[in-house]
């Protein structure tokens, strides 16, 4: 296998968070579980503030912010309060991504196609802030060839039902998910756009994501934070780094 280059990990520490919350006192910290996958290797720190507040809080961000070193993604939905929270920190990159109150997690892509106007207008004063925009979609062209058109800088391609047909054992659609995933990376690279991915991703599922040249940054959270309890967040990144590794041809 030809070696394609190293493929960043960010490592989102939202559950960190939530397993906080989960008794309302002040531990664990998000901040001190983003400082240990810093040291553990993580290129960078992704961490969602929601609009109801259900893991990561506005203290969160600001403490994330000042006490990293490694670039910060602050996911958000496009609405005017995160873009007047994003505009103070100025993180490095902003990832866009649907919400509702309702969902567990976030439920497939933004429809950047069927908002477009709204959300070039949104993302101006992001960019003329500093901040590299992420729109966290799907595979569908339209939907690249939007964000294309209103200046994002990345598309992170979600995973999620890729993943999720993997665990059910549903091999064959899983493959077929995975072709549509390549195809729309190969085809928002083609159109300028750094190409991003990740939600569900797993040890078990990782390899044939990571191995797709296109994709530069993979975003993993929730498997990370789950594994970590079992056997240390150090570990848990190291044997990811060591699978994403493996999947670029580079051990």
């Amino acid at each position: 296998m030809t070696p394609m280059g190293k493929l960043r990990l960010g490592v989102n520490i939202d559950h960190v968070a939530t397993l906080r919350n989960a008794r309302g006192s002040a531990w664990p910290d998000p901040l001190r579980a983003a400082l240990l996958a810093e040291a553990a290797g993580a290129d960078g720190i992704t961490a969602h503030l929601r609009e109801d507040r259900r893991h990561i809080r506005d203290a969160d961000m600001d403490a994330l912010r000042a006490g990293t070193r490694i670039p910060l993604n602050f996911e958000c939905a496009a609405t005017d309060e995160m873009a007047a929270i994003v505009l103070r920190l100025k993180p490095h990159a902003v990832c866009l991504v649907p919400e509702k109150r309702e969902e567990r997690t976030t439920e497939g892509g933004l429809d950047v196609a069927g908002d477009e106007n709204r959300l070039a207008h949104y993302i101006a004063p992001l960019r003329e802030a500093g901040c590299r925009v992420s729109m966290f979609i799907g595979h569908d062209p339209r939907q690249i060839e939007a964000s294309a058109r209103i200046g994002a800088a990345v598309v992170e391609l979600h995973t999620g039902h890729y993943s999720d047909l993997h665990a059910e054992g549903r091999y064959a659609e899983a493959e077929a998910e995975l072709a549509a995933l390549r195809k729309g990376a190969t085809f928002a690279h083609a159109l300028g756009l750094e190409v991003h991915a990740g939600h569900g991703l797993t040890y078990e599922n990782v390899a044939p994501v990571a191995a797709m040249p296109e994709v530069m940054e993979l975003n993993i959270g929730h498997f990370l934070i789950g594994e970590a309890v079992f056997i240390g967040l150090d570990a848990a990144i190291g044997e990811m780094r060591r699978r994403m590794d493996m999947a670029r041809g580079l051990t």
